[in-house]
């Protein structure tokens, strides 16, 4: 991967995360309390530089074989989230992200909570707001830099890919006073998806043991590829709703169950079940279907390999396969 397009995939996929907790922080701290909004955020950095201290070094001491299959894995299925989403928002039958929406949701929310004060926090409901909302979304970002930064040994490039992406949104989001609303959050989370599943297919392919023709530069195949079975769906999607809009209702089905929503209770045994929810989430969401399948191309390329069959071309068809049936069972 070129270091143009790794600077610009991190950069994408951590504003984005950036524009969801700056919204969740601007919405504590002004219908709050600001001083324990920005406790709650300086809390969940802390935590997050714990977090990545003591899991970035043992990342970069896999094998290079075993790193390319994790991260492009995880990539893989991330990155299959995104775009169906995406393909959802755009062709209609999933309403468009709107962080005014929301920003204004999480101020009737907070206003409505129960003051309280806890371990010397003024308002413990926007110090609990503020650090589950950093470090949830921060996980995100920590979990783009090391894999990135790691499987392309440029750590340093992906990390300020990231701090850039997250100081200007979060300086413009608190200069402002207000969500980033013209963010146009669906096309960044579209080419981010779209970046990360190709990623995602080039080194889990080669984790597996697959050798790509030409090798890096086929990278520059894989990218159109996935752009192109995106767009079409898009059509597909829209022509399908064209003709029978009547059966297009909001669903739960088709709803985002992002970790920060579930926030109403603080206790130690939410907080753990929150956490554990986000990995869930993070990792399979709503597409248990759609995983399996992922791991099950994965070890048929390794199958292959070992058979003496260079598979490389297996893993490409069964995205193209996966997101078409993903969709339709969704939108049915």
């Amino acid at each position: 991967m070129h270091n143009l397009a790794l600077f610009i995939s991190v950069f994408l996929a951590c504003a984005v995360e950036a524009v969801e907790a700056t919204t969740i922080v601007l919405a504590a701290g002004t219908a709050r309390d600001w001083k324990s909004a920005l406790l709650g955020t300086g809390s969940g950095f802390g935590v997050l530089v714990i977090i990545i201290a003591s899991i970035g070094p043992s990342i970069s001491t896999l094998p290079m074989n075993g790193l390319r299959l994790f991260v492009g894995t995880l990539l893989l299925v991330f990155g299959l989230q995104w775009i169906r989403k995406a393909i959802l928002r755009s062709s209609g039958y999933k309403a468009l992200h709107d962080e005014d929406k929301i920003f204004h949701e999480e101020i009737a929310a907070a206003r409505a909570a129960k003051a309280g004060k806890r371990f010397g926090v003024a308002d413990w409901y926007a110090f609990t707001l503020s650090f589950k909302g950093v470090l949830l979304e921060g996980l995100e970002v920590a979990f783009i830099v090391l894999t990135f930064g790691t499987i392309q040994r440029q750590v340093g490039l992906a990390s300020l890919a990231a701090l850039a992406a997250v100081l200007i949104v979060s300086l413009a989001g608190f200069a402002l006073r207000k969500p980033l609303a013209q963010v146009p959050e669906n096309t960044m989370k579209f080419i981010v998806g779209i970046m990360l599943t190709s990623f995602g297919i080039f080194w889990g392919a080669e984790g597996a043991g697959a050798s790509w023709p030409g090798m890096d530069a086929y990278l520059l195949g894989i990218i159109p590829f996935v752009t192109v079975v995106s767009y079409l769906l898009v059509q597909i999607l829209k022509a399908k709703r064209a003709r029978a809009p009547q059966k297009v209702v909001a669903s739960k089905q088709l709803d985002d169950l992002d970790a920060e929503t579930v926030l109403e209770d603080f206790g130690v045994k939410k907080v753990i079940k929150d956490f554990g929810f986000f990995w869930y989430d993070f990792l399979i969401g709503d597409d248990l279907i759609g995983f399996a399948i992922v791991i099950v191309a994965l070890q048929g390329t390794n199958i292959l390999v070992h058979g003496g069959t260079n598979a490389w071309w297996l893993l490409p068809l069964a995205v193209a396969a996966l997101l078409p049936i993903n969709l339709l069972r969704v939108t049915k």
